[in-house]
This record gives C-alpha cells, sequence and structure tokens, in this order.
C-alpha cells in the first residue's frame, strides 16, 4: 500500500496532519495522515465521465457560468431577484409547495475540484434556476460593460438553451445521484465499510438497471424540460447533422444514434467499468475481512474465520504455521478487548491504534 502511494504521489504536492493525544493510561500518542490529490483529480467518477469530450465540456461551461454570475454583486442579486419572483409565482400558481426548508437555495455556486458531491450540486443548482440564469445572461447580453462581456454571454445562452446541452446537465445529474451517496460514505472519516460495499453494490446495480431502461426516461426528462424552457427539441428520427457540416457529407444516422449509443451508453458504461476495476470481488471481499474489526458495540461484527481469510490474502506475511496458531489468537484477542473497558467506547476501526 505504501509503494502504491508513494508511486501516485511522484512529485506532486502533499500534506501531512500530525495530531497527538494522551490514552487512558496518559501515554502519548501521535497520529499521522498523509493527504493528497491523485493524478486523476480524486473525483474518480467525474473524471472518467469527463473522458468523453462533450461531457468534459458541460463541466467547463458549468464552471463558466459560475464565473460569470458569481463574480459580480449585481448579477448574483439579479438571480437571487429573478429567482424570488419565479419562486412566488410558482407559489401562487401552486405549482411548488411552501413547507418549512423548501425553496431555500438561490445560489449557483462553482463545483470544488476535490468535494465529490459539489458536481452533483451544481448541476441541480442550475436546473433548478435555469430560467433565472438565462434571465441574468440576457441582461448581460444586452447591457455588458464591454463587448467582450456582451460576446461571452450570448456564447454561452446559445449553448445553454441547446438540446445538447440539456441532455448532457441531465444525464450526469442522473449518474451523480446513483454514485452520490456511495462518494460520501467513502470520504468520510467515520466511514463504514459494510454499508459503503453495500451501497457500492446498490450504485452497480442501478447503474445497470439505468443503461437497460433508462433511456426513455432521461430522453423524456429532457424533452419536458425543453418544452417548458421554450427550447428546440430535435425530432430523434431525423438525421443527425454533425455540427460545422453539411446533409450532403453528414453519416447517414438518425439523432438517435449519437445521443443514445455514443453519449448515453458509453458515459454509462465508463461509469459501471470504474466501479467495477476499483471494486472487484477480491477487493470487496479485503474490505469486508477488514470491517471485522471494527470495536463499534463492543465488537459486534467480529468474525474470526473471515480474519483467519484476511491473513491468507498475505502470504508473505502470515506463514503456514503462523496461520495454524492465528485462531486462537484471535478467540485470546477477542476475549482481552471485550473485558478491558479501554475498548468499550470505541466507535471506528482507526481508534484501535
Amino acid at each position: 500500500m505504501t509503494k502504491v502511494i508513494v508511486n501516485d504521489l511522484g512529485d506532486e504536492l502533499f500534506a501531512v496532519l500530525v495530531d497527538e493525544a494522551r490514552d487512558i493510561s496518559i501515554k502519548e500518542q501521535m497520529s499521522v495522515c498523509l493527504r493528497y490529490v491523485n493524478k486523476e483529480g480524486q473525483l474518480a467518477l467525474v473524471t472518467v465521465a469527463k473522458k468523453y469530450v462533450k461531457i468534459a465540456l458541460l463541466f467547463n461551461l458549468l464552471t463558466n457560468l459560475c464565473n460569470v454570475v458569481g463574480t459580480s454583486y449585481k448579477r448574483r442579486d439579479m438571480l437571487r431577484d429573478s429567482q424570488m419572483t419565479k419562486t412566488i409565482e410558482a407559489l401562487q400558481s401552486k405549482e411548488i409547495s411552501s413547507e418549512s426548508g423548501l425553496n431555500q437555495e438561490i445560489a449557483l455556486k462553482r463545483a470544488g475540484d476535490t468535494r465529490w458531491g459539489s458536481h452533483y450540486g451544481t448541476i441541480l443548482q442550475l436546473i433548478s434556476l435555469f430560467s433565472s440564469v438565462v434571465n441574468v445572461f440576457e441582461y448581460v447580453e444586452e447591457d455588458g460593460n464591454n463587448s467582450e462581456q456582451r460576446a461571452e454571454a450570448c456564447h454561452l445562452l446559445n449553448v445553454i438553451q441547446s438540446f445538447e446541452f440539456i441532455f448532457n446537465l441531465h444525464l450526469m445529474k442522473n449518474i451523480l445521484e446513483i454514485t452520490n451517496e456511495l462518494s460520501q460514505a467513502l470520504q468520510r472519516n467515520d466511514q463504514d465499510i459494510i454499508n459503503a460495499m453495500a451501497l457500492v453494490k446498490v450504485s452497480k446495480q442501478w447503474l445497470q438497471t439505468i443503461r437497460d431502461d433508462g433511456w426513455s426516461l432521461l430522453l423524456d426528462e429532457v424533452s419536458l424540460f425543453c418544452d417548458k424552457h421554450n427550447i428546440t427539441d430535435p425530432k430523434i428520427d431525423d438525421i443527425f447533422v454533425p455540427q460545422g457540416r453539411s446533409r450532403r457529407k453528414a453519416q447517414k444516422i438518425s439523432n438517435l444514434h449519437p445521443f443514445q449509443v455514443e453519449k448515453f451508453y458509453q458515459v454509462v458504461d465508463r461509469q459501471l467499468q470504474e466501479l467495477n476495476n476499483r471494486f472487484t470481488e477480491v477487493n470487496n471481499e479485503l474490505l469486508l475481512c477488514i470491517a471485522c474489526l471494527n470495536p463499534r458495540h463492543s465488537f459486534l461484527v467480529f468474525d474470526k474465520e473471515k480474519l483467519i481469510q484476511l491473513a491468507q490474502f498475505y502470504p508473505l506475511e502470515f506463514s503456514s504455521t503462523q496461520l495454524l496458531v492465528l485462531d486462537s489468537q484471535l478467540e485470546n484477542f477477542i476475549l482481552d478487548v471485550r473485558s478491558d473497558d479501554q475498548f468499550s467506547n470505541l466507535n471506528e476501526i482507526g481508534a484501535l491504534f
């Protein structure tokens, strides 16, 4: 594990976090944590999606949108006022509920490069605030401080009001909502390994279901959004014409092919492949074996057989003779820790060290 981390780190920047504390016997102990961002930028599932150029462009556009709106107090106020007006109108027409805690978020925040849920949150905010964002950019297009600002606003308006952008936006919203809970679980300090592995399984199954049966639902969702915001929805059976090419030179395929085959299937398949590569059956079994050492509730999940199985994965560390005595050693271990008050209030594996 140390060699893998060192090789992955290379010459990149890293941080070392050091903490000191005293245990029950007044002995001073020090814990050290190495934190770094790997070569792919840490957010594995987002990075995999970005390997498809159109999806990478989507996230770049999201950053530009947030920068244009967020760097100006006036534009932020316009966005807030526009959304407030639309919220009041929707409440009056009973399109939305007015229960406590609802309809509170009126902001468009830039996604953080190393925060799992931030990309998903930015996408949700844009979908929710879409018409208000359009209003802000229409204002900038007309009354921007200079021609560069007006030209950028005009360009972004054309892009975000295209069917392709809306399709990509909802595609990534649907994928990231599947993996969001898993992503949050994997970054928690007190992560429950058993729960995390269960979420991996659920995410894989859900993604496979989306791939098999989710196309029509996604297309309907995108079409409804386009209808609501007066965005042209191309007929899916029409001949597809790539940008910058004439119909005569275009390959004779329908609009269905680039959106369903080249985009929907590819992006979902890459997510599935990434989860399968990172969480193989062997990796999952290793993690579940390690989880048997969790001290929570007086080592409730302790499983001697799984820990012996874990030792068998490391033949260089445990000889055949050592494996023979491991059974009795584990029996002594569990009797010892369950009878020792020092272990009675521990809630995570890290607290054992």
